[in-house]
């Protein structure tokens, strides 16, 4: 089976890659240095030359800050090159997707709550979604979206909070944390990669199904915190109300995995305790 995988360079695309190459799958890996995702042309042309049986798209953009900046980050998440460019044998396109696409609710999300993005990011997200379902159904290509939650693990870009976390037990620093609760559903890395292979080898899937991908449990960045002092024996100090906050950040952002169990036979491994020790272990 050959493999197309977009983002291949990123935290999840890296451990996907590692993944399918382990099971001996052929994988074909885009990263960003070597094509320009917002140059639709050379975008289409890669996915031609590739010539996959499946396509992996977790290509993804975040930078906003300028007009320039806003117009490549929704180049990337839309991709609408993506589907017209594929071949022939191509039968199915797996799009790591997010769950900013939705709003917060009190409750847990099932993918039938309706799509209001937090932020120019999940806004991005959603429209790619959309984009790619209505795009595979006329085209004929199998669609399936992984909404994945708090994805974390070894490799995290270290700014994000995991990496500052275990950053802060290794050099004695301090984690700054923000004025008002944050609560997120943490989902161990290698189990949204475990999924993505899961939605590419069903063939018995909903064309253009949504799934989400989480672990019905949602912790706030405090208990994060003390789980990780207490894992790696380490003493982590915190600065309440020093760091600014996102402004997706709620007290209620879980998720409710029923769909994934069902359809696609999947469930999380990797609890939060074990998931950070896993991290420390690797040095990440």
């Amino acid at each position: 089976m050959r493999a197309l995988v977009t983002g291949a360079g990123g935290f999840v695309g890296r451990h996907l890659v590692r993944r399918l190459r382990a099971d001996g799958w052929d994988v074909v890996p885009l990263v960003r240095d070597h094509v320009d995702l917002t140059d639709a042309v050379a975008a289409a042309a890669a996915v031609r030359s590739a010539d996959p049986d499946v396509v992996f798209s977790l290509a993804a953009g975040r930078a906003k800050a300028t007009a320039a900046e806003r117009a490549a980050t929704v180049a990337v998440n839309t991709s609408p090159w993506l589907v017209d460019a594929l071949p022939d044998r191509c039968r199915t396109v797996v799009r790591l997707g997010s769950s900013t696409e939705y709003a917060a609710s009190p409750e847990p999300l099932t993918e039938q709550a309706a799509l209001e993005p937090r932020g120019f990011f999940g806004a991005t997200k959603a429209a790619g979604s959309l984009l790619l379902q209505a795009a595979a159904a006329e085209r004929g290509v199998r669609a399936a979206v992984l909404r994945a939650f708090q994805v974390y693990g070894p490799g995290d870009h270290p700014t994000r909070l995991v990496p500052v976390v275990l950053e802060a037990a290794r050099s004695g620093g301090t984690v700054p944390l923000p004025s008002r609760i944050s609560r997120r559903d943490w989902v161990w890395v290698g189990d949204v990669v475990d999924a993505c292979v899961r939605a590419a080898a069903d063939d018995c899937l909903p064309p253009g199904v949504v799934l989400n991908i989480g672990t019905g449990t949602q912790t706030s960045t405090e208990e994060l915190v003390a789980t990780a002092a207490r894992v790696t024996g380490r003493p982590i100090a915190t600065a309440p109300g020093a760091h600014p906050g996102r402004h997706w950040d709620t007290a209620d952002w879980v998720c409710d995995p029923t769909a994934a169990r069902r359809l696609l036979g999947w469930a999380p491994t990797v609890d939060l305790a074990e998931g950070l020790a896993r991290t420390w272990a690797a040095g990440a």
